[in-house]
């Protein structure tokens, strides 16, 4: 089954355009569910005109003018949307059936544009669609003319985010800026370059005792970013991520104003298109089963549960990745073991993140199904928060874990906690955060960078090698158009070549579904999820999101009107449920950076160090307040925990002791140090969280959803269309 998209006719065109399968049995199911289907529309008064070629039959459609006249009046007294405009444009649906039909399993709707759409096309093609275009603003008023206002909103929220991207990328490189500019001087990295300190081994069996000062190189990367910069900027994000909503609702109510669709509902206008269609027709009631909505939660439960099972899965990989690496052959990889893992787990993540989003993509459906809601809307609603949900478990899982588990369970020597007989993880002596820092660079840049290029090239291919097809036509077209393109009244009605010609030309042009728009939401959605949850250990996150936008908002524009067939427009005033989900990640955000600073990173550790334990808590002066922190972060253990063979250093000298990042005694006792650390830790989250949440409510209540400009104007347009009605 294919939905053929809109094609390009030079002259008058048709509305729809429905193709299928040629069957040569008069007497097949699937032939007579044909047959009735198109009898339907003629019935309808649908003028249906009739091309094979090849194995294909296509079906022009022609809906009688009072489709249209209808659904126009109809809108008109509706108090959705008191305007009537290009109702051509917004009557996408008018003369729809029921998708689950039958006779959609041969054949689907497809929208064919008038000559005023192919000028827009072309308008279009000219002055956006171009990567020489590539950092011009966004003509949504065009983008509307030819797509309809979802697709529109879609590019003018696109843009939006986008251009408030600017001063947070800039604010991150700043921040990054920071860390370089200080991380040469840091007496940290200092202390660990230079040290003699030799670290317990890393695995059991396998891994050998190792020198502090060998993970120097790993120690300057977390100064980069693990630094008192980013509680700042963590803050930032978090106040920005509420100001970019507050602030996109002013914009789009500036132009759903102008567009007159500000009271538009999606309700009404589902029951004017089902008035069209049957004008005898009854509102679906209103349903609720306790029965189905507690079936469908143990099942959205029992798939959350098997996608966090999955990123237990690569925390196995990596537990058993570290110390196989460990004894690589190569030196630089068995020196590196646990970095090396981490890079190959992030990689193994996204190929389970591509793999697992056709999967919840089906089980979502399978669960709307089940659900049974009232409308369409109702349907595309439930649809996104279940897609999104999944998809956001699946991409964050593994980032969990390494931001707030990592490390943390790993136990003691003498009790150290195993999966599969590996031990967990630990964290590098300099902190947790450079872990979490690979892992969401590594998806980041692999998701954008390979998400774009197959989002391009397959349409560009399937579109490069599928225009032999209707140039077979061209030449008999050519002269066709000369001869027999024009009625006896002297209009131009083109022939049969000449529309097969331009059908065939935009029925190899790559597929466009319902979910087309969504899948661009969807990418742009968990971008920003990256782009604030956990900016605290990126930094770097809202510079590569802006890079990835320049080109996306071209490369959307590209495919969609040169390389893919046209999206069925749609009437809308918002970008509906995106806009909660939005609203949702910007409470977690605050809640994971105000983790991520408090829990994962060392800046509480060594803030109570600098004013409680350090140098200059103690009155010393001569020396930097850090001075010996790496040192007080690590506890020692003997050498019977451990083989005699892993005691044994590169050098072939046996040691009697090693150390380990945590609090604690020589009996393994937590310090009174651990306990003070921790405190501070939750009172800063809290403390975080709680000045965080109070910022985002006063910027959301500074910042009006609609300026006054736009009320003054529905006053007027009010007041000015209740006068017309007294005349």
């Amino acid at each position: 089954m294919r939905c053929y998209f809109c094609l390009q006719p030079i002259h008058k065109s048709f509305d729809y355009v429905l193709v299928a399968h040629k069957l040569e049995n008069d007497a097949d199911l699937k032939a007579q569910r044909q047959k009735a289907f198109i009898n339907q529309l003629e019935k309808k008064n649908i003028r249906v005109h009739r091309i094979e070629h090849e194995e294909k039959v296509f079906f022009g459609l022609r809906a009688p003018p009072e489709i249209f006249e209808d659904y126009q009046y109809l809108l008109k007294v509706s108090d959705s949307c008191n305007w009537c405009g290009d109702v051509k444009g917004a009557v996408t649906q008018a003369t729809r059936y029921d998708k689950r039909h039958p006779v959609f399993r041969l054949m689907n709707l497809c929208i064919f544009s008038h000559d005023a759409q192919r000028d827009k096309q072309k308008q279009l093609k000219k002055k956006w669609a171009r990567w020489s275009a590539l950092f011009t603003g966004q003509p949504s008023n065009d983008v509307r003319r030819y797509f309809g206002e979802k697709v529109a909103l879609y590019y003018l929220w696109l843009g939006w985010y986008t251009k408030l991207l600017v001063p947070a990328a800039v604010l991150g490189v700043v921040v990054f800026l920071y860390g370089l500019a200080f991380f040469q001087t840091s007496p940290l990295i200092k202390e660990v370059c230079e040290s003699n300190i030799t670290m317990c081994p890393r695995c059991d069996k396998r891994c050998d005792v190792w020198q502090l000062s060998d993970t120097c190189t790993y120690t300057k990367v977390s100064q980069l970013f693990d630094n008192e910069g980013t509680v700042a900027f963590a803050m930032f994000m978090a106040i920005w991520a509420t100001l970019f909503l507050e602030l996109w609702k002013r914009h789009r109510a500036i132009y759903v104003s102008k567009w007159k669709v500000y009271d538009w509902c999606e309700e009404e206008e589902e029951l004017i298109m089902d008035i069209v269609n049957d004008k005898f027709c009854k509102p679906k009631q209103f349903r609720h089963s306790y029965f189905r909505s507690a079936l469908v939660l143990a099942l959205v439960t029992l798939m959350l549960m098997i996608i966090i099972g999955l990123a237990h899965a690569l925390v196995v990989f990596r537990v058993v990745a570290a110390p196989l690496l460990s004894e690589g052959k190569w030196d630089f990889i068995s020196e590196n073991a646990n970095t090396v893992a981490v890079m190959l787990g992030a990689v193994l993540h996204y190929v389970t993140m591509q793999i697992m989003t056709r999967v919840n993509r089906w089980v979502s459906l399978k669960l709307c199904e089940i659900e049974k809601t009232n409308s369409f809307a109702a349907t595309e609603r439930s649809f996104t928060v279940k897609m999104f949900t999944f998809q956001f478990f699946t991409l964050f899982s593994s980032l969990f874990y390494v931001a707030f588990f990592l490390g943390r369970i790993n136990g003691h020597p003498g009790n150290y906690v195993r999966i599969a007989g590996y031990r967990l993880e630990e964290c590098h002596p300099s902190g947790c955060l450079t872990d979490l820092f690979i892992q969401m660079a590594v998806i980041m840049l692999l998701k954008q960078t390979l998400n774009n290029i197959f989002e391009f090239t397959v349409p560009w291919l399937k579109s490069l090698c599928s225009k032999n097809a209707a140039k077979k036509l061209q030449r008999k077209c050519g002269y066709c158009y000369r001869k027999t393109c024009r009625d006896d009244q002297g209009r131009i009605e083109p022939c049969d070549i000449c529309k097969l010609r331009d059908w065939l030309r935009n029925y190899h042009l790559a597929n466009t579904d319902a979910f087309s728009l969504f899948n661009e939401f969807l990418e742009m959605v968990v971008q920003f999820s990256f782009a604030t949850i956990f900016v605290a250990a990126f930094p770097l996150a809202p510079l590569l999101a802006l890079i990835n936008n320049i080109f996306e908002i071209r490369l959307d524009a590209i495919k969609m009107v040169r390389l893919e067939r046209r999206l069925v427009p749609r009437k809308t005033n918002d970008i509906g449920i995106w806009t909660k989900v939005l609203e949702a990640i910007g409470v977690l955000a605050v809640i994971a950076n105000g983790l991520v600073i408090g829990v994962t990173s060392d800046f509480i550790p060594r803030l109570v160090y600098r004013y409680r334990y350090g140098p200059c808590a103690t009155g010393i002066t001569d020396t930097h307040c850090m001075q010996g922190y790496i040192n007080d972060t690590l506890a020692v253990a003997n050498s019977s925990h451990f083989l005699p063979k892993q005691m044994m250093t590169e050098y072939g000298f046996n040691v009697t002791q090693c150390s380990y990042r945590d609090y604690r005694n020589n009996d393994f006792s937590l310090t009174s140090q651990f306990w003070l650390v921790l405190a501070v830790r939750f009172a800063f989250v809290i403390l975080f969280e709680h000045v965080v949440v109070v910022c985002k409510f006063i910027a959301a209540w500074f910042v009006p959803n609609n300026p006054i400009r736009v009320k003054n104007a529905r006053l007027h347009d009010k007041l000015a269309r209740l006068k017309d009605e007294l005349r």
